[in-house]
């Protein structure tokens, strides 16, 4: 498994990369949840660090520089329960620039009485950004948990071109 560093506007990022596809990324401060899920998903195998892997980097530096669906092509493996995949995949059918609420994500999985379950995976997902769990909104319009802070919650949407209407009901 590799393990980049990634400088950004929102702190520094670890992406955790195996066999060309992206299993975990970690904001400056994570205490290790991230990497610690990750370990435990594959077990023994040895994490290096690398310059570049599966266009990751490559991905991220697009996306920073303004393109909001540059980490699209990003192949992910979140790992979780069947739930929770279900949970953390329908994360890329939110495009940049829009929110969902935690209902409409409940929804969208096809279970809408289960917000509070589908909230629980949303803030375990362990490849935020790329399955954007930022998009991710209280029913209210108003932010609400957001595992990287919500101080880099607003800055993604702002960055993704969340619309001037929208950013005065979230009180970005």
């Amino acid at each position: 498994m590799e393990k980049l560093k990634i400088g950004s506007p929102i702190g520094e990022l670890t992406c955790l990369v195996r066999d060309e596809v992206l299993v975990g990324v970690a904001f400056e401060g994570d205490s290790g949840g991230t990497t610690t899920f990750v370990t435990r998903r594959f077990p023994g195998e040895a994490i290096v660090e690398a310059r570049e892997a599966g266009g990751v980097r490559e991905a991220f530096g697009r996306y920073f520089e303004g393109d909001a669906t540059a980490l699209d092509v990003i192949p992910v493996d979140p790992g979780g329960t069947p739930f929770q995949q279900r949970v953390w995949l329908t994360l890329r059918e939110i495009g940049a620039g829009t929110t969902w609420s935690y209902a409409d994500l409940a929804e969208r999985v096809g279970s809408p009485a289960a917000v509070r379950a589908v909230g629980a995976a949303n803030g375990a997902n362990p490849i935020p950004l790329v399955l954007p769990c930022h998009r991710v909104i209280g029913k209210n319009g108003k932010l609400v948990g957001y595992g990287g802070g919500l101080d880099r919650k607003a800055w993604l949407l702002r960055h993704e071109g969340v619309s001037a209407r929208a950013q005065q009901v979230l009180a970005l």
